[in-house]
């Protein structure tokens, strides 16, 4: 039975550097980032970010992010895979729970979900889950 959780989340810490920078080419970053989730999901994640910025207000991305926390009554961690888009001023990402990452009481969590984040906080998620 598929279980859908919903909530906010804050950065607690961005860290973005370039590593292409190249006149005439888009601009690659890569950003560490922390986030504090809050809702059906309680908990820290720490994410890798790679971004793509063809243009200085559009962006893509894709990251890994290892979730420590509870979801729902279950406590343990997991990875979220990350693809998303930065548009006037919107940031839009699906995520996808990477079969086998999940630990603890966690452990077969399968799901999907997505987020929308705005300049002013908090971002808010949904994330549809089961456990194989």
């Amino acid at each position: 039975m598929r279980i859908h959780a919903a909530g906010s989340s804050e950065v607690k810490s961005w860290d973005e550097k370039p590593y292409s920078e190249v006149d005439g080419q888009p601009k690659f970053t890569r950003a560490s980032v922390v986030y504090a989730y809050h809702g059906d999901l309680e908990g820290e994640g720490q994410i890798e970010y790679l971004m793509c910025y063809p243009s200085n207000d559009v962006a893509t991305f894709l990251g890994y992010e290892q979730v420590t926390g509870r979801l729902g009554d279950r406590s343990g961690t997991f990875v979220l895979q990350h693809l998303g888009t930065f548009e006037n001023g919107v940031a839009k990402t699906t995520t996808t729970v990477v079969p086998g990452s999940a630990t603890g009481a966690l452990s077969g969590l399968l799901g999907e979900g997505s987020g929308v984040a705005h300049h002013e906080p908090p971002a808010s998620f949904t994330l549809d889950y089961e456990f194989a």
